[in-house]
C-alpha cells in the first residue's frame, strides 16, 4: 500500500467518525473526458478520489505542448489549492478513466483541519507528498534527459508486491500522456520505451507496460 492510499484511508476513517460531516457526504461519478475541476465546484466542495484516473495539467497554447503535473487515482484528493487559499485552480483537468469521488463541503474539511489533530496530520502529510512530487518534477525537467526522466517516472509508480514489481496508475497510459508527464513528445518517449524493452527492463502487451526487471531499472539511474 502506498503512502497516499494509506493516508486517504486514515483520513476517511477520521471523517466517518464525525457524524455531522458524514451526513453531508455525496458520491460523484465522472465519465472519461470530463473536467472534474469544471464540473465539480471546488470553491464549495473538496473531493477524495475513490477510483478512476484524473490528470491535472497545464498547456502552452502557443505551442500546444502539455505538461501533466499530477496523475490522481485512489488515495488522492483535490482541490488542495482552493482549500488553502480560496482561489480557483488555474490548471486543467481531464478524467482518463471513469472516476468515483466523494464530495464534502469545503468549510467542513477546513473545520476538521483546525480542530482534529489526527486529520490535520494526515492532511499535511498528503500536501507534503504533493510538494515533493512537484520538486522532483522540476529537478527532473531541469537536469535529466528524457530517457532518465522515464526511468524516474517508472520508479515513482512501481509498487513492490510479494517480491514482484508492478507498475501502477500509469501502466496503461497512452505514450502521449507519458510524454506529457516527462516534458517531452511521443516520438522521443517511444525511443526511450523501445530501449527499455531491448534492455529487458520492461515489456509491453495490449498497450500495458509491465516492469520486467526492476533492479536493472534502478541500476540505469546510477
Amino acid at each position: 500500500m502506498d503512502s497516499n492510499t494509506h493516508t486517504q484511508q486514515l483520513v476517511l476513517q477520521t471523517i466517518d467518525s464525525n457524524a455531522l460531516v458524514v451526513q453531508k457526504r455525496k458520491d460523484i461519478y465522472f465519465k472519461k473526458g470530463d473536467d472534474p475541476l469544471l464540473l465539480g465546484d471546488t470553491s464549495k466542495y473538496f473531493y477524495f478520489v475513490m477510483s478512476g484516473k484524473i490528470k491535472i495539467y497545464d498547456i502552452d497554447f502557443d505551442t500546444s505542448k502539455e505538461q501533466i503535473l499530477y496523475m490522481f487515482s485512489y488515495g488522492d484528493m483535490f482541490d488542495v489549492v482552493a482549500l488553502l487559499d480560496g482561489k480557483p485552480n488555474q490548471y486543467l483537468a481531464e478524467v482518463l478513466e471513469d472516476a468515483h469521488v466523494i464530495q464534502f463541503p469545503l468549510e467542513d474539511i477546513k473545520e476538521l483541519i483546525l480542530r482534529d489533530e489526527k486529520f490535520r496530520q494526515y492532511f499535511y502529510s498528503y500536501i507534503a507528498s504533493q510538494i515533493k512530487s512537484m520538486e522532483d518534477l522540476a529537478i527532473s525537467l531541469s537536469f535529466y534527459d528524457v530517457y532518465h526522466r522515464v526511468l524516474q517516472l517508472f520508479v515513482r509508480f512501481t509498487e513492490q508486491v510479494n517480491g514482484s514489481s508492478r507498475l501502477k496508475v500509469i501502466d496503461n497510459l497512452s505514450h502521449e500522456d507519458i510524454a506529457s508527464m516527462v516534458g517531452s513528445v511521443r516520438k522521443v518517449v517511444n525511443r526511450a520505451l523501445q530501449k527499455l524493452k531491448q534492455d529487458g527492463i520492461i515489456e509491453v502487451s495490449r498497450k500495458n507496460i509491465h516492469i520486467k526487471n526492476f533492479q536493472k531499472l534502478l541500476e540505469q539511474l546510477k
